[in-house]
């Protein structure tokens, strides 16, 4: 796995022993989100769809990213959508008019593996932001480590429990 961070976008990349079949459907069928990244996800794979994560179950109030859409969709190649941080950065980072966006990449490295890279830019270059950056390095690490997990293992690590 490489990390690029510039200050204002972070950059993740993940070598995944799955087909990119697997890799897109892991990142667009809402019950396989639920199974390495969020315990619950209402995910509409259609540009202006829900992308929707919900980290604590039962909670749609807290720890989740409602209100957030599908900005870009590529069949097995690239999906874009908005981004509402964790809720100790509610008041700089989800604001309705001013979310970040992550965009994820799929590219095949053979039939049997692919390269995903996750971009998340938007992230506002002021000393209040710097936290929030560092949070979000940690947790797209671990994100991509369980998706990984999940498609290589059949076991996945749900992220960002609070």
């Amino acid at each position: 796995m490489s990390i690029t961070t510039n200050g204002k976008t972070i950059i993740k990349e993940a070598a995944i022993h799955s087909p990119v079949e697997f890799v897109w459907y892991a990142w667009t069928i809402s019950e396989r989100v639920s199974e390495w990244f969020a315990p619950e996800a209402a995910i509409e794979a259609r540009e202006g769809g829900k992308y929707e994560l919900y980290f604590v179950p039962g909670n749609k109030t807290e720890m989740n990213t409602r209100g957030c859409k599908v900005t870009k969709l590529k069949n097995e190649e690239e999906l874009h959508f908005t981004w509402k941080g964790p809720d100790q950065f509610e008041s700089i980072m989800n604001n309705e008019d001013e979310l970040t966006i992550v965009s994820v990449s799929f590219k095949p490295i053979n039939e049997t593996a692919t390269n995903v890279m996750v971009t998340h830019s938007g992230f506002k270059d002021h000393e209040e932001w710097a936290e929030a950056i560092k949070w979000h390095e940690m947790a797209w690490a671990g994100v991509l480590d369980s998706l990984k997990s999940a498609l290589e293992k059949g076991k996945g690590n749900l992220c960002c429990q609070p």
